[in-house]
């Protein structure tokens, strides 16, 4: 009795090191999150002293010294200007994951808002999922509707969802080489029942309402499933065209709502964007007009982030 009685004490100071090791790391884990979540920020970047830099760099390798002495003094004085741009660069991947920095950015941009502001859009994507291009198109046509100037300019890439992210501009540039469009929608997905009933495995589904799901990947596709995907698809493939037209009303959608895609040079002659050119030209000629800020919302990282959920 005394050995078990020792044994009951052991088990219940073991209980007890455990639950509090465990609340260390809970409170710990709760710590890390919160500090990660206050991490997030806004950034924002003069341009113009950049470009001032870089000027200033080849001239003092290239002028005589008595020129250069002139110059200096001058571009030490330059007063900023009245008007100012603001920067946002847009990578996309296929959930638009950016859209979590683009939402702040805008609002920040809405927020602080002046007469003569404009808003320049660096875009690259390739498109994804509607509704998180949905969304991200969103934040852009806040930016319109509140009347501020917006011009995207397209160095590599916007297709699809990343077009309809372009469409919202006053002002689309993209770069000769740039693919541009790839209007349209797809859906896709492997089938494995005949495999499973070859391994005689049964697929079971419950469901209510009769298209709660139609498409599966393990269950058997009727004709009806097919039509009723279909069907979704089309009403998405007009809804993207009724979009771009209210931004875009001179497009041929009959021409250019294919899902091809174009380069840069023919985009412009079928009036998917109105001028060719890279951003860094058009940055370059804004910076000799206004002063230039970069907004970079950085968000806390998202590694490993399930451990402390």
């Amino acid at each position: 009795m005394a050995y078990l009685g020792e044994y009951l004490l052991f088990v219940a100071e073991t209980i007890t090191i455990v639950a509090a090791v465990f609340a260390l790391v809970v409170l710990t884990a709760r710590a890390l999150r919160q500090s990660r979540e206050d991490g997030a920020r806004l950034q924002i970047r003069h341009l113009n002293p950049r470009y001032r830099q870089l000027a200033t760099r080849i001239e003092a390798a290239s002028l005589p010294k008595r020129e250069l002495k002139r110059l200096l003094p001058h571009r030490g004085r330059q007063e900023r200007k009245a008007r100012r741009v603001f920067v946002i660069r847009f990578t996309g991947d296929l959930r638009a994951s950016a859209v979590r920095s683009l939402r702040e950015e805008v609002t920040a941009i809405l927020s602080t808002r002046q007469e003569g502001d404009s808003v320049v859009v660096c875009l690259e994507s390739l498109g994804g999922v509607v509704a998180s291009y949905g969304l991200a198109a969103s934040q852009l046509t806040r930016l319109r509707d509140n009347g501020l100037p917006l011009t995207v300019c397209v160095d590599r890439v916007a297709a699809s969802g990343g077009y309809m992210m372009a469409a919202v501009a006053d002002h689309p540039v993209a770069a000769p080489f740039a693919i541009v469009g790839s209007i349209g929608v797809v859906a896709q997905l492997p089938n494995f029942h005949r495999l499973l009933k070859q391994h005689n495995i049964d697929f079971e589904q419950f469901q209510a309402g009769a298209y709660k799901r139609t498409v599966t990947l393990f269950g058997e596709t009727s004709d009806e499933d097919r039509r009723k995907l279909q069907s979704q698809v089309d009403e998405t493939f007009e809804l993207f065209q009724s979009f771009l037209i209210r931004y875009r009303p001179r497009l041929d959608l009959q021409r250019v709502a294919t899902g091809e895609y174009w380069y840069g040079s023919r985009a412009e002659e079928l009036g998917l964007i109105d001028e060719i050119g890279t951003s860094d030209d058009h940055l370059l000629a804004l910076s000799r007009e206004a002063e230039l800020y970069e907004l970079n919302y950085r968000l806390p990282p998202q590694r490993r982030r399930w451990l402390f959920r």
